[in-house]
């Protein structure tokens, strides 16, 4: 990215300490710029480098931050150069070292299950002995064990509970999550849990975005009726969705579109209605069994499909004819879930990529299938299980999650007018993060410009 060009951002208060920031002498930059990324070029992160390696050299990559913007990146003597001739004395510029590390878009989670109740470790054995998702739910575990929990919380509960796995996220590089409803399946509760999120991304530093997903399963007071199912859709057509629309927390709609959960045309209803009160549709599409969901998210232009472990070939050849379209919908991968759950099926990322389909990778953090809080883990689940590339993969948890959620033209690329968002990692080139599995790579995290995260340089 050129270093040309400055121009005043609007947004901040000087009077909150100095405008800027200059993050200096990195190794890499990993700037994701250019839009999102599919096929061949989904390895392509438009890096920034230090001439020979070394992040002391006069061009070595530095990035400029001024009131929360992004102003230029580039090798940091002309970027100096550069920001005084356009008016920003580098004396109001607060200045971080990097020493050699990298720079990356702060990483994006676009699948999250953040609030719930309780938590469900008893089910690890269960697995162990043999009991799939659907035993689990229909002998009352699952997701039905959640909801009880969830919906004896309350709003402090959920609160605390959330500013912990928030604090994690943020641990690991995470600027920006989508949070899902979905574990109360009443109305009050799910507006409690859309309320409780929207106040969590007040609070900061990390940007929440709710989702409404009350069809995340059938409420139990609904599952021993005999037309159980289709009362349910109706209470959330007539009772949950204008409730939610109400409220104007939640800024998607979502429906676990699954055999023995709800079917496509069921899917369909809830998500056209959703749409005309203003609520972009996503989808859980194909986790378990070849549903349709994959064929109805690219039928309604979903923001995104999201397992797709099993989708079918028509599925895949909908996705891949919509993206070639020109309206793309994102396939949203979760190899943390087959992990944890011991399944041996692989979701068909690399397919997905040859055929043009954008991807993204999600933690799918949640109490019962996938409790991590970690987006580095699950990139190097996804190299190592999917046989994504560590550029793929990084791709995959910046520009490509940010169009999942809507919100590319802001964050998700390291470039002049985004938000500054940026993760700093104690690692020479970002094909260590997906490399160190587990590790704590995270040396800074900044969110709007600020220092968020700091720790020693290791």
């Amino acid at each position: 990215m050129a270093s040309s060009g400055l121009r005043l951002l609007q947004g901040g208060r000087a009077s909150d300490g100095l405008p800027g920031l200059l993050l200096e002498n990195a190794g890499e930059v990993a700037t994701l710029a250019g839009g999102m990324r599919v096929g061949a070029h989904m390895d392509d992160p438009a890096l920034l480098t230090a001439p020979g390696g070394d992040p002391g050299h006069e061009a070595a990559p530095a990035v400029a931050c001024w009131e929360g913007r992004i102003l230029a990146a580039g090798p940091r003597n002309d970027l100096v150069q550069a920001l005084e001739g356009s008016g920003y004395p580098i004396a109001r510029f607060a200045r971080l070292d990097i020493e050699g590390g990298t720079i990356t878009p702060g990483l994006i989670d676009a699948h999250t299950h953040l609030l719930f109740g309780g938590s469900r470790e008893n089910e690890l054995v269960l697995r162990q002995r043999g009991a799939d998702y659907l035993e689990i739910l229909k002998a009352g575990g699952g997701i039905l064990s959640t909801v009880a929990a969830t919906r004896a919380a309350s709003e402090s509960e959920l609160l605390d509970h959330g500013r912990r796995w928030l604090g994690e996220m943020l641990a690991h590089g995470t600027t920006t999550v989508e949070a899902k409803s979905g574990y109360g399946l009443d109305l009050p509760t799910e507006l409690r849990l859309l309320e409780v999120a929207h106040r969590l991304g007040k609070e900061g530093p990390i940007e929440v975005h709710p989702t409404w997903l009350g069809a995340h399963a059938v409420a139990p007071e609904f599952r021993a009726r005999p037309d159980g199912t289709e009362a349910y859709i109706r209470h959330l057509l007539d009772e949950q969705l204008p409730g939610v629309a109400a409220q104007g927390r939640a800024k998607f709609a979502d429906v676990f579109c699954e055999r023995g959960v709800f079917s496509p045309a069921q899917a369909r209803r809830v998500l056209r209605e959703a749409a005309r009160l203003g609520l972009q549709p996503r989808i859980h599409a194909d986790e378990l069994a070849p549903s349709g969901g994959a064929e109805l998210a690219a039928e309604l232009g979903a923001l995104s499909a999201d397992h797709l472990a099993v989708p079918s070939q028509a599925g895949i050849d909908a996705l891949a004819a919509a993206a070639g379209a020109g309206h793309p919908v994102v396939a949203v991968v979760l190899p943390s879930v087959n992990w944890f759950l011991m399944h041996e099926e692989t979701t068909p990322a690399r397919t997905f990529v040859d055929r043009g389909i954008p991807v993204a990778l999600a933690t799918d953090f949640n109490p019962g299938t996938s409790p991590t809080p970690s987006l580095p883990l699950a990139m190097s689940l996804a190299c190592l299980t999917l046989k994504l590339t560590p550029s793929e993969a990084l791709a995959a948890v910046t520009i490509n999650a940010a169009v999942a959620l809507g919100i590319a033209d802001e964050v998700g690329s390291i470039e002049s007018g985004r938000q500054a968002d940026l993760a700093i990692w104690n690692v020479p080139t970002h094909r260590q993060i997906p490399y160190w599995p587990g590790a704590d790579l995270v040396r800074a995290v900044v969110k709007r410009g600020r220092v968020v995260l700091e720790r020693a340089p290791s």
